[in-house]
């Protein structure tokens, strides 16, 4: 596959129910008001996602909704695989690269800082080296691409700590992969992010 075609972007999102989305926001500002947060951010991944130059498809985390804004442009929908998130990251990846794509990225919906430049940049990377990573300044990340599986990236891991994204340079270096950083952003998940972000209106 050639063009647009051979560049997959997975979009790993939490389907939106009050108490089970951005619960350390929601211990700050309550589940109902976290929930509306959740959804801005999925609504600003989604303009991010569209405008972007590659196939799109969304991976949810307990069922496939029959609506969701997420899937307002006809995007193919999945069930996240696996129990823990690594091990749903390594499948969502095995689906992709099944599926015959060439250049996968996978995101979160958590970051808006997120562009349709940053994501055709990645994928640019990805005709070049072999990973790229958008390092979240919390010490993940808010986007990784690859060009083939690599399980070491994604499983037997602790993740949502500090030292995922350095962890992850290492694990890169050991497996002698190339890989290129977009620039860092920050994910939303505290209440002093919110209010960095400007995106609430904090009563």
């Amino acid at each position: 596959m050639t063009g647009k075609k051979n560049r997959l972007l997975i979009v790993f999102s939490k389907n939106p129910v009050a108490g089970q989305v951005k619960t350390r926001l929601a211990a700050s500002i309550g589940e109902r008001e976290a929930l509306e947060v959740y959804e801005t951010l999925r609504g600003i991944t989604l303009v991010a996602a569209a405008g972007a130059d590659c196939t799109k498809a969304i991976f949810y985390s307990d069922f496939i909704p029959e609506n969701d804004l997420l899937l307002t442009g006809g995007q193919e929908s999945f069930l996240q695989e696996g129990k823990e998130l690594g091990e749903r990251m390594h499948r969502a990846f095995l689906k992709g690269f099944s599926l015959g794509f060439d250049h996968i990225a996978l995101i979160g919906t958590d970051c808006p800082g997120l562009s349709s430049f940053l994501i055709d940049r990645a994928f640019v990377e990805l005709e070049m080296q072999d990973a790229v990573i958008g390092p979240a300044r919390d010490g993940g990340f808010y986007l990784i691409g690859l060009n083939k599986p690599m399980p070491e990236l994604f499983l037997d891991r602790k993740w949502s700590t500090s030292l995922v994204l350095n962890e992850s340079l290492r694990i890169l270096g050991r497996q002698g992969a190339e890989y290129a950083l977009l620039p860092a952003l920050t994910d939303i998940d505290t209440i002093e992010n919110l209010r960095e972000s400007g995106l609430w209106n904090l009563h």
